[in-house]
């Protein structure tokens, strides 16, 4: 198969890059999520060992950041840490933009990366187009600038 992206601008973004990108995505979604479920749960955030906590924990801390993370996607074809690192996610297709479909699965496709150890992430080390086993379900290519 052919590069679908100019190779003499851009390369597969590794494993260490995406993994900073991620912790920043992490701690973003941390600064707006936990001030807003800690003002509606208080404390019982801190004591209550149940997975959801009610309608406004879901609404916050999972669908919130699942629109986010699509919207960042679709506009900017990254989340904010890979812009702060100039990676982005392409269609490994046609080197295009991913399309809103593509995007859902591919937020989706995290479930089985992190499920067996985290190894789908992993797996991006080891890849020859550094694709996380995300990627590869969701047929993406995450590139950055030379």
């Amino acid at each position: 198969m052919e590069e679908v992206f100019d190779s003499e601008a851009y390369e597969y973004a590794g494993f260490w890059a995406r993994f900073f990108a991620t912790i920043i995505d992490t701690v973003i979604i941390m600064i707006i999520t936990l001030p807003l479920t800690m003002m509606i749960y208080g404390d019982e955030l801190l004591t209550k060992t149940s997975f959801l906590m009610g309608p406004a924990d879901f609404m916050i801390n999972y669908f919130l950041p699942f629109v986010a993370v699509i919207l960042f996607w679709h506009f900017k074809s990254a989340t904010p840490g890979k812009m702060l690192l100039k990676i982005i996610i392409i269609d490994a297709n046609d080197g295009g933009k991913m399309s809103v479909p593509q995007s859902i699965g591919r937020y989706f496709a995290y479930i089985p990366a992190m499920i067996p150890l985290c190894l789908g992430f992993i797996w991006v080390a080891w890849d020859s187009k550094k694709q996380g086993w995300h990627d590869k379900l969701a047929k993406t290519l995450v590139i950055k600038k030379k």
